[in-house]
C-alpha cells in the first residue's frame, strides 16, 4: 500500500516512500540539536532518529549540569505516515524550513521537559559526504547539512527551569541520513584491527559569519574528511583550506581544555581561531552514540520511555570516556572578535600527530 508521502513529487527512486533504496539494516535518518547559555553550566544535546530498515523510530535528550548528565529516552515501532516527526512525548515541528523548528518534550515526570524553538542565524551548510570503513566494509556512508541559531522557550531539569532567550541561548544542529551502525549488534565476521581514530568538528558562530570545521584521520594522520567553510549571513561560502590545530589536552588524559586551529581564506591571509573549552557533554552515556547502555535504533517495543542519571566522576564513567566522541561547549577569538559554538572532538587509540601511541597513551 502506498503511504501519504506518496502523493508529493519528492521520490528518489522508483520505490513507495515507504522504503529506502538500500536494505541495509543500518540505513538512518535523524536530527541532532544543542542548546547551551554561553557558561558551560548547563548543556543540552538531543535529536531524533528515524530507521526504517529496523522498522523504529526513537529521541533522546541529554543534558549536562556540573558532573551529572541526565539522559531521557523514548522508541516507538515506525508507522510509516506523513511528515510528522513524534516519539511519545518528544515531537520535532519544521515550521519554516531550514530556518525555524519548534522541539517539544514532555517528560517532566522522567527528569527532563522543554518546549524550545529554533531559529537560524546563518545559512545552512551541505557537509562533504561522510564515508568511513572497518576493514573492507562502509560502516558509515551519509550526507549531513549543519546550521548554527538560537533557541528561545523554556528548559526544566529536575524540577529547575531556565528561561531561554535568544540573547544568551545559542547552538548548532545536524540533518543526516545515510549508513550507519545503528541497532542490535551483528555478528562481527573476521575481526578488524583498528589502531586509530580521531575527530574534530567545530561548528562555530560570530556577529558577522559561522565557521564550519570538519577533520577525521586515521592512526597515522591520514586525513579522510576535511572541511573549512565560512558561511556569511547573505549566504556566501567561503572555503578555508586544509585546516590544522593546536590542542593543548589537560595533562594525564585526552580532554581538550583549549586549541588554535590555523585556516587560510581565498586571498592566502590566515585566520587563526582560538578556542576555549567550557562545560562537556558524553554522548557515549546516555545519548545513544556507542553507548554500553543505549544504541540508536534498538528495538524497544511500543511506548518506550526511560531515564538515567550519571554520576560523570564516577571510575567507569571516566574510563569509558576516552572511547567516544565528547561535545564541548566553545568560546572562540577570531580576529578581536568573540564566538560561540561547539567544540566536538574524539581521540580514540593511536594518532601520530598528536603523540598518542595507543589507547592508554595520554597527555604528559
Amino acid at each position: 500500500m502506498p503511504v501519504p508521502l506518496d502523493e508529493y513529487p519528492i521520490h528518489q527512486t522508483p520505490l513507495s516512500m515507504r522504503y529506502v533504496e538500500s536494505s541495509d539494516k543500518n540505513f538512518y535518518d535523524r536530527s541532532y540539536f544543542n542548546a547551551h547559555d554561553r557558561t558551560g553550566e548547563v548543556f543540552l544535546i538531543t535529536g531524533l532518529g528515524v530507521y526504517r530498515n529496523l522498522g523504529v523510530t526513537d529521541a533522546y535528550a541529554l543534558v549536562r549540569q556540573g558532573d551529572t548528565q541526565y539522559s531521557v529516552r523514548c522508541s516507538e515501532p515506525l508507522i510509516d505516515g506523513g511528515l510528522e516527526q513524534q516519539v511519545g512525548p518528544y515531537r520535532v515541528e519544521v515550521i519554516e524550513p531550514l530556518h525555524k523548528l519548534r522541539l517539544v518534550l514532555d517528560a517532566d515526570d522522567h527528569g527532563i521537559g522543554f518546549d524550545l524553538t529554533w531559529d537560524s542565524s546563518f545559512p545552512a551548510l551541505d557537509e562533504p559526504r561522510h564515508i568511513n570503513h572497518a576493514g573492507n566494509r562502509v560502516v558509515l556512508d551519509g550526507c549531513r547539512f549543519a546550521q548554527l541559531g538560537s533557541w528561545t522557550g523554556s528548559l526544566r531539569v529536575q524540577g529547575r527551569e531556565y528561561q531561554v532567550d535568544a540573547d544568551r541561548w545559542l547552538g548548532s544542529r545536524d540533518r543526516s541520513w545515510g549508513i550507519r551502525t545503528v541497532g542490535e549488534p551483528e555478528a562481527p565476521g573476521r575481526p578488524n584491527a583498528r589502531e586509530g581514530f580521531w575527530w574534530l568538528y567545530a561548528p562555530i558562530r560570530f556577529d558577522d559569519y559561522a565557521l564550519v570545521v570538519i577533520v577525521q584521520e586515521d592512526g597515522t594522520g591520514h586525513r579522510t574528511l576535511n572541511e573549512a567553510s565560512r558561511i556569511w549571513r547573505d549566504g556566501r561560502i567561503e572555503q578555508l583550506g586544509w585546516p590544522r590545530f593546536d590542542i593543548r589536552y589537560r595533562s594525564g588524559s585526552r580532554h581538550p581544555e583549549s586549541a588554535t586551529l590555523h585556516l587560510v581564506d581565498a586571498a592566502g591571509k590566515d585566520v587563526t581561531v582560538e578556542v576555549e573549552t567550557l562545560g562537556s557533554a558524553v554522548l557515549g552515556v546516555g545519548a545513544g552514540y556507542g553507548g554500553v547502555d543505549w544504541t540508536h535504533g534498538l528495538w524497544k517495543g511500543e511506548g518506550f520511555v526511560e531515564s538515567e542519571t550519571y554520576d560523570m566522576n564516577s571510575p567507569e564513567i571516566v574510563a569509558r570516556t576516552p572511547f567516544g566522541v565528547v561535545d564541548h561547549v566553545a568560546r572562540a577569538t577570531c580576529d578581536g572578535a568573540e564566538g560561540w559554538g561547539l567544540f566536538e572532538h574524539a581521540t580514540v587509540g593511536r594518532h601520530d600527530p598528536t603523540g598518542f601511541a595507543d589507547f592508554s597513551s595520554v597527555a604528559p
